[in-house]
């Protein structure tokens, strides 16, 4: 039985993916779910960002992308399509990463995720090194990070936990808000209520032990 889990922050530069390549045309951050390999070779790429049309535009103009579908929620766009390019986040995955989440910026990309052993971290690093650009930026234990975590700390449920995290990057709580609580419930998969009601229990329990 393995009983080391480590969690692990990869940056991905020179990458010639098309959500990389259309963050260097355009300043925007893209939030993607990990791409899925299809069986005629394609990449099936999830993705949101900040209201873009100009992210939209160059999108659309790349011969690599077809099927490019856009739906629009008070300034967040979320899109689906088909992409010619594998990414190279595919290489890591194959040797063993298990990705939680995925962001581009500026021509690169963040990978966060978790081995498991470090046997599996070996393979992982391996692939890495074959690739142009990919650089292991942070690796740590994930039961220390777990013990640290706001949810243990402040005695939140995991659901309160991801939809406080989600508001807060989103812009929920910024003044003016950027967003709306029907983005924020579109990006977590739940509904508005749901999301709303975990959002209020997660306040109500953080203010009730701030000021007990």
């Amino acid at each position: 039985m393995i009983d080391e889990c480590l969690a692990v922050e990869f940056r991905v530069r020179n990458d010639d993916c098309p959500l990389s390549e259309a963050t260097r045309a355009v300043d925007v951050e893209i939030g993607a779910q990990p791409p899925q390999h299809r069986s005629d070779g394609y990449d099936l790429l999830q993705f949101g960002s900040p209201k873009s049309e100009e992210l939209t535009r160059v999108l659309d103009d790349d011969d690599r992308i077809s099927y490019l579908h856009v739906s629009r929620t008070d300034g967040r766009y979320r899109y689906r399509c088909l992409s010619k390019e594998p990414c190279v986040v595919h290489r890591l995955i194959d040797g063993g990463l298990i990705v939680e989440t995925l962001r581009y910026r500026d021509g690169a990309a963040m990978i966060f995720g978790a081995v498991v052993g470090r046997d599996v971290l070996k393979g992982v690093m391996e692939a890495a090194g074959e690739t142009v650009g990919v650089k292991l930026e942070r690796v740590y234990p994930l039961q220390s990070e777990a013990k640290e975590s706001p949810s243990h700390r402040w005695d939140l449920t995991p659901a309160q936990e991801e939809c406080i995290r989600a508001a807060l990057e989103l812009g929920y709580f910024s003044i003016p808000r950027e967003t709306s609580s029907e983005a924020v419930a579109d990006e977590l998969g739940i509904s508005k209520s749901a999301f709303l009601e975990r959002l209020r229990r997660g306040e109500a329990a953080l203010f009730q032990q701030l000021f007990s």
